[in-house]
């Protein structure tokens, strides 16, 4: 006797053991909750087990995971608070024992699994499923008829169970609530930071922006020489300004030098300055833009247009940190942080010889892209909104929205010329705005569509194929004074399908030949 409670008391603690590395298997209760089922079925000898949930929304008791019954068996098996044994445990919180489910009228089968299959010798147990003293759900099983004792032992294994699946639920909902509370707040703390790092001189929510400005932020305290790559008209100026007044040398100067718009003969002199008398006109000592901005920021745009010479003693300053004026021999130490720009292909220019790669690899110390303002949609409406409070303060006119139709037309547009030509088309139409309304009509026609102008294409695909065929016929025939042949291999056709073209749109080659 003693050998078999041992071996029973054994095979208990097995089952527990293996439910509870069970339940720490996964975070999600789904994917653990049906071999749990099937291991208490399995060391229990059960005929068949369920676990049901109750839905707090609705209020219905419906069956998660079963052993021993159909998909079609679980559908049914569906309880109202109250109703059935057990809508009573989940209503009550108390388990429930019936020894033979025949005899007990409160036992309603749902689900329909002991008809015809010996129910009169079926025990069912029913424990709640409880997380302090909320009742979550249940977990009821089937076994053969039993004496009483043999009933109260699996009754109190199934507690134990049910406990430890409480347990379980109740651990992974406080590991999904801190972790939603975690994450909340680390969103709130990333929100705070855009807002509290976005640049007040530039405009844009959109994804491709944010990077632009975790760039500028972690590249601003530091003094490192920054690259500005992007289409003319992104805003590259904006981004150095940005740079410039969030860094500490922001009570310094920022000087700005266009090396597009120096003339070379003068542009040495502008960045280095010269002495009295270095050329003709040379009244003066004069200090250069380096000087200038010694202990701030030099700004140099368009810095693929520097010439050869000019590269290699702009070099020598961002190397040594120091330079001498035009016509001078005295060295001038300067303390500049240099950011430069340029909308040219840098990497072409240096596979050309145009660009020193020594220089090139000076000034890409750190890059930041500004990304086209086709691939930031997102901000278009922003911008637009942005400007039109700009030029309608300035021109001193009330303009309250922009209509339907040139939002589409501002947002369908690929804007080659980027921010720059928005900013161009948005000051036009404030201009000729009169009920305080930016109308599709004030934008210029290189916005307009075809619904806008009401000029949609008329005839077929077939049609505009023929006339650009004939197009190109007449321009060959006409650059070769009426000769077929030389047309023909202008066109890289023979001449026979020359001749075949010619008379299927009845085209006249003497008449180019004057």
């Amino acid at each position: 006797m003693e050998t078999t409670n041992y071996r029973e008391k054994f095979e208990e603690l097995s089952l527990l053991f293996e439910i509870s590395q069970l339940l720490d298997q996964s975070l999600d209760l789904k994917q653990v909750i049906q071999p749990v089922l099937t291991a208490v079925t399995d060391h229990m000898d059960m005929i068949r087990g369920a676990i049901t949930l109750l839905n707090r929304n609705t209020g219905e008791i419906f069956i998660d995971a079963a052993y021993g019954l159909s998909p079609s068996e679980r559908h049914r098996g569906r309880y109202q608070l109250g109703e059935g044994i057990t809508g009573k445990v989940v209503q009550s919180g108390r388990s429930k024992i019936i020894p033979r489910v025949s005899d007990d009228p409160e036992f309603l089968d749902k689900t329909g699994a002991r008809r015809g299959k010996r129910a009169t010798d079926v025990s069912f147990i029913c424990v709640p499923i409880k997380i302090g003293t909320e009742t979550i759900g249940a977990f009821s099983v089937d076994r053969e008829y039993g004496d009483e004792e043999a009933l109260n032992s699996d009754l109190r294994i199934l507690t134990v169970v049910a406990s430890m699946i409480a347990q379980a639920v109740k651990t992974r909902q406080s590991f999904m609530e801190e972790r939603e509370q975690l994450l909340e707040e680390n969103n709130r703390l990333h929100r705070e930071l855009e807002e509290r790092f976005r640049p007040s001189n530039i405009v844009g929510n959109s994804k491709a922006m944010q990077h632009v400005f975790d760039m500028i932020a972690q590249v601003s305290k530091s003094d490192a020489t920054v690259l500005i790559r992007g289409e003319s008209g992104t805003g590259k100026e904006l981004i150095a300004q940005a740079i410039h007044y969030n860094s500490q040398r922001a009570g310094k100067a920022l000087i700005k030098v266009n090396c597009a718009a120096l003339p070379e003969s003068v542009i040495e002199s502008e960045l280095f300055g010269h002495e009295k008398g270095a050329f003709t006109g040379a009244v003066a000592t004069r200090k250069g833009r380096f000087e200038l901005a010694n202990g701030g920021t030099i700004f140099l745009d368009e810095i693929g247009d520097l010439s050869p010479l000019t590269q290699v003693k702009l070099l020598r300053v961002l190397q040594e940190k120091e330079f001498e004026r035009v016509g001078g021999n005295e060295t001038v130490r300067t303390n500049v942080r240099v950011i430069a720009a340029t909308n040219r292909n840098l990497e072409q220019l240096l596979e050309q010889g145009l660009f020193r790669e020594d220089l090139y690899y000076r000034l890409n110390v750190f890059p930041v892209h500004i990304p086209p303002l086709r691939e930031r949609r997102d901000d278009i409406l922003l911008l637009a909104d942005h400007f039109i409070a700009q030029y309608a303060e300035a021109n001193r006119k009330s303009v309250q929205r922009i209509s339907t139709p040139a939002i589409d037309l501002l947002t369908n547009y690929h804007w080659p010329g980027n921010v720059r030509e928005l900013e161009n088309c948005v000051e036009r139409a404030v201009l000729l705005s009169v009920d305080g309304v930016v109308h599709s009509h004030h934008l210029p026609p290189s916005l307009q569509s075809a619904e806008s102008t009401n000029t949609q294409v008329h005839g077929t695909l077939q049609d505009a194929l023929e006339n650009l065929e004939k197009e190109l016929l007449m321009d060959a025939l006409k650059s070769t004074k009426g000769n077929m042949a030389k047309a023909a291999r202008m066109l890289d056709v023979t001449e026979r399908i020359m001749g075949l073209r010619m008379k299927k749109y009845r085209i006249d080659p003497k008449i180019f030949r004057t």
